[in-house]
């Protein structure tokens, strides 16, 4: 009998440790599980789902701005493209992500995006390294748009020299498919803002036929982009900015 009482006895005393062991386990995890972050803590968690696709069609088309280097202001006209995506949204049959997208010419994902946007007035530049990516991105079937926001045609022109020793740009003549892929544009691109009241000039480089780059001079379409109030542009010059942002990116996805 008494052995049977040493029995029980060392039985409950097995089972108190193995409780007590589980609680301990409970607790700590309870209490790494309380100490770890909260996701929005996280350093960098909110870019990164901002850069994830916002568009549940996979192959919804995506404009991206060119975070370009130089100190030009590269994000000038923050509600340029937002605006143009909605106007193709409404307009055309095109799957489009109405959210802009940002990148630089060394980020992983330039490979991405086929159609690029870069614009402002000051000094861009890129280095023998972008210069490079540049080059492969073009000859691999991406398209830029640069929109000469007014400032940029001297420097942009001596960038393009180098980055093209080969071939110079051209003017764009006035019967290229740019001009009436979506709508008519038979007198060339439309002049939206005075800047040296010269005519608006479309230049590009062509590679195998195709124009991978297209450089906008005296017309500033995308200030025409922007919300009226920005400029106060009539309703007119608006439309034909837009219209003209649209014949840019049905080029640049469809020849």
């Amino acid at each position: 009998m008494a052995f049977i009482c040493i029995l029980l006895c060392m039985w409950f005393n097995v089972l108190k440790i193995s409780v007590m062991v589980v609680l301990i386990v409970l607790i700590g995890t309870y209490t790494l599980l309380a100490q770890r972050p909260n996701r929005s803590d996280i350093p960098g968690l909110s870019a990164m789902q901002k850069n994830q696709p916002s568009h549940p069609d996979p192959s919804a088309i995506r404009v991206t701005r060119l975070h370009y280097s130089g100190g030009g202001d590269w994000y000038w006209g923050n509600s340029s493209v937002p605006n143009l995506l909605h106007f193709i949204a409404e307009n055309t049959d095109f799957p489009v992500d109405t959210n802009e997208h940002v990148v630089t010419i060394e980020d992983g994902d330039l490979f991405r995006y086929p159609f690029l946007f870069a614009t402002g007035h000051g000094l861009i530049s890129f280095s023998t390294e972008e210069k490079e990516r540049l080059r492969r991105y073009l000859a691999g079937g991406g398209f830029l748009f640069v929109n000469d926001s007014y400032g940029m045609e001297r420097n942009f022109k001596k960038e393009i020299a180098e980055l093209y020793p080969e071939r110079g740009l051209v003017e764009i003549p006035l019967d290229h498919p740019l001009y009436h892929c979506f709508y008519d544009f038979p007198n060339g691109p439309p002049k939206i803002h005075e800047h040296d009241n010269k005519p608006p000039r479309g230049y590009g480089i062509i590679l195998n036929g195709r124009l991978v780059l297209y450089f906008l001079v005296e017309s500033d379409i995308g200030d025409g982009w922007e919300d009226p109030q920005v400029h106060n542009d009539p309703p007119e010059l608006r439309e034909a900015a837009l219209k003209m942002g649209v014949n840019i990116l049905t080029y640049a996805l469809l020849y």
